[in-house]
């Protein structure tokens, strides 16, 4: 079994029950785009970034009681797939830094690399699979669907962040949304442009439903 794929079984176990959209098949699909950044980034360092990609989720403080331990775990499976100290510290330093969670508070610097990663994962949050996941969550958490008379948030720490009692089409606001323009390689801006639209397509349909008015 290769490097990559030892740590894709890895991330399976670890993920295997979520229901929430932070699954196996979002990791797939932000690997697939890493991959494909790739070809446009060829300054970024693959092994890294597909390492980092494929175990972003697998100590997420929204998925795991224990994010020290789960953490602990993950570096265990690194140095079982044979990956070095120093490739370690730099895939740990991209996922304890890229969400948009860890931002919130500052802007955290990241290697090429770990823009890159960034990228990838932001990417699988808006546009078509993004407003699925959005939904998904939201109904994992029972976090109500939209509410006209409960607005948008326009400032949130981490805390907040992790509010449920905002809605998940104000989440499109608070969040989703803003993606688009904190892109950082030009081929996932590119990108991020056309997913963007079929949000607020989405968001146009969303309410004009929702009056009655079509």
């Amino acid at each position: 079994m290769t490097p990559e794929a030892q740590l894709m079984a890895y991330a399976e176990a670890v993920l295997a029950a979520d229901h929430s959209g932070h699954g196996l098949d979002h990791i797939k699909r932000v690997v697939a785009t890493v991959k494909t950044l790739l070809v446009q980034t060829p300054a970024a360092n693959p092994r890294v970034a597909i390492a980092a990609a494929t175990l972003h989720d697998t100590y997420d403080d929204k998925l795991v009681a224990d994010v020290a331990a789960a953490k602990a775990r993950t570096g265990k499976a690194l140095t079982a797939a044979g990956y070095a100290d120093e490739e370690q510290q730099a895939i740990f330093a991209i996922i304890d830094h890229m969400s948009f969670k860890a931002n919130l508070a500052g802007h955290q610097p990241l290697t090429l690399t770990g823009q890159l990663v960034q990228d990838a994962d932001r990417l699988d949050a808006i546009g078509a699979i993004g407003i699925a996941r959005a939904l998904m969550y939201g109904g994992a958490h029972d976090r109500r669907l939209y509410d006209p008379a409960v607005p948008p948030r326009c400032e949130l720490d981490a805390t907040s962040y992790r509010d449920t009692t905002s809605t998940t089409i104000d989440h499109f606001y608070e969040k989703l949304l803003k993606l688009k323009d904190q892109m950082n390689t030009e081929a996932a801006k590119t990108l991020a442009a056309g997913r963007q639209q079929v949000m607020l397509d989405y968001l146009a349909e969303f309410k004009a439903e929702w009056q009655g008015e079509r």
